[in-house]
């Protein structure tokens, strides 16, 4: 009968536990206006897709491809990102480790020695452990066990945490193929920089010579009276501009070199490059395909996509706080108060089997306030995805939109060059006949050295946009 009530009781018990533990707050709405994206980019439908090329097909110079391949190795952001994937999937064993009973072994020695005049002190001096063997003074313990403990994942707790540990690890992965992406077109657009600026200081040292020689027939003509002092004053001042532009330049340059030293991750050496002319390289044929193409080819995309999964199972695991836990205990050893006995069995031998059952009771106000954060982080993952999709679609919109331009501004100012190269043919020999001013030739000489410069930087800007758009939609990381 006793037995009986003991069970109705334990029972009465863990219903009551088990109410309170349900009892806990609604799951908020993450409904958010997530339109679709639209079909096409610029109104073509063709789904081929220029980031399913590899980064070393695609740019074809072996000096670009040989510092990327460095970069790769030694680049210290990306070193940090890799570390980051470690200690997600380090997370991931934790997370697995709790699912598991969790077993270990010990050995402890204590001494007591309590008060004759009390209970416990009577009771040990007139109680023999056996005939002629009394307790011990002071009470030596001795013990050696092995303890485990269970926590039995009834609601799914432990293994939604598992999962979440898991999207966040192939996150941190989508993360370094991110890194992966914006590394090489970095040091692709810093490498066409590079380019262009050799190309401009070569511009720049070609018109000191025609600014020289310019000079010269002014200093020629000034001699015999042809000419005054201020137009060779003003020549002289032109061929001074000159030289603290190339001086300018060659600064440019050292920083640039210096900037592709830093993202391989060495001290400064001279970075090897071809001479080429940027009007020579051909820019690649874009192919955008359709912006859907973007959900599995954009690194950044699919991080976003499984934090808000990850994110999702984390409101799983704040909500099993709420519903009781069940643990099992147990230790099994050997237990005496003289190590000669430790090991005599059956009279040394210790265990013991316990289940327990607990809800939240008291701070139940904590459990609901970290539900509603994981609710609220949840919400915001999901914010972050739509954003990373649209983000995404308008940076390929803006490049698709700046190559196009930029075709064309490159195309005018190439004629503009022309035209203003034969413009400086024609004033030399007008000035040399006196048939125009030196003002006139001064000017000449000064549009066609910005326009030369300014062509070189469209083309700079060209070459970079086939760079932009080639990581915008995805590509370099595989």
């Amino acid at each position: 009968m006793y037995k009986y009530k003991i069970t109705i009781y334990s029972t009465i018990t863990a219903v009551c536990l088990l109410l309170i533990g349900c009892k806990m707050p609604a799951v908020s709405s993450a409904v958010a206006n997530n339109a679709a994206l639209p079909d096409s980019f610029q109104k073509s439908l063709d789904t081929v897709n220029m980031s399913s090329v590899t980064w070393k097909k695609y740019f074809k110079d072996p000096y670009l491809v040989q510092l990327i391949d460095t970069a790769l190795v030694r680049n210290q952001e990306l070193l940090i990102t890799l570390q980051e994937v470690e200690m997600a999937k380090n997370d991931i064993r934790i997370r697995k480790g709790e699912l598991l009973p969790s077993v270990g072994i010990g050995a402890g020695a204590s001494v007591e020695k309590v008060g004759r005049y009390t209970s416990q002190g009577a009771g040990d001096a007139t109680t023999e452990i056996m005939p002629g063997m009394e307790f011990p003074e002071p009470l030596t313990d001795f013990r050696v066990a092995a303890y485990a403990h269970w926590e039995i994942d009834v609601w799914k707790k432990l293994r939604s945490a598992k999962k979440a540990a898991i999207s966040r690890y192939l996150a941190t992965i989508e993360g370094k193929n991110f890194v992966i992406t914006n590394l090489i077109s970095e040091i692709a657009m810093s490498y066409y920089e590079l380019k262009s600026y050799d190309n401009q200081l070569e511009i720049v040292r070609q018109n000191i010579e025609l600014q020289k020689n310019a000079l010269e027939i002014v200093k020629a003509q000034k001699e015999a009276a042809r000419s005054t002092e201020l137009a060779v004053q003003k020549f002289q001042a032109e061929v001074f501009s000159s030289q603290h532009r190339e001086f300018d330049l060659l600064q440019a340059i050292k920083e640039t070199e210096n900037k592709i030293n830093f993202l391989l991750g060495r001290y400064p050496v001279a970075i090897p490059r071809d001479k080429v002319t940027l009007s020579t390289l051909p820019a690649p044929f874009v192919q955008a395909g359709i912006p859907a193409q973007l959900l599995a080819n954009r690194p950044d995309i699919k991080q976003a996509e499984l934090e808000l999964a990850a994110a999702k199972l984390d409101v799983k695991v704040a909500r099993a706080e709420f519903y009781p836990s069940l643990g099992i205990s147990a230790s099994y050893g050997v237990q005496a108060f003289r190590t000669k006995y430790l090991f005599q069995t059956p009279e040394s031998l210790l265990y013991s089997f316990a289940g327990d059952i607990a809800a939240p009771l008291i701070n139940r106000n904590a459990i609901k306030a970290e539900y509603k954060n994981a609710n609220a982080r949840q919400i915001q993952a999901l914010y972050n995805y739509q954003r990373t999709i649209l983000n995404a679609y308008m940076e390929v919109s803006n490049q698709l939109s700046k190559i196009g331009n930029l075709e064309k501004s490159y195309q005018l100012k190439s004629q503009q060059v022309e035209a203003l190269n034969r413009s400086i043919s024609a004033s030399n020999e007008l000035f040399a006949a006196a048939r125009v001013d030196y003002f006139e030739v001064l000017m000449t000489q000064r549009d066609a050295l910005e326009t030369q410069l300014e062509l070189v930087e469209t083309k700079k800007e060209q070459l970079n946009a086939t760079v932009q758009v080639y990581r915008d939609l995805g590509g370099g990381w595989k």
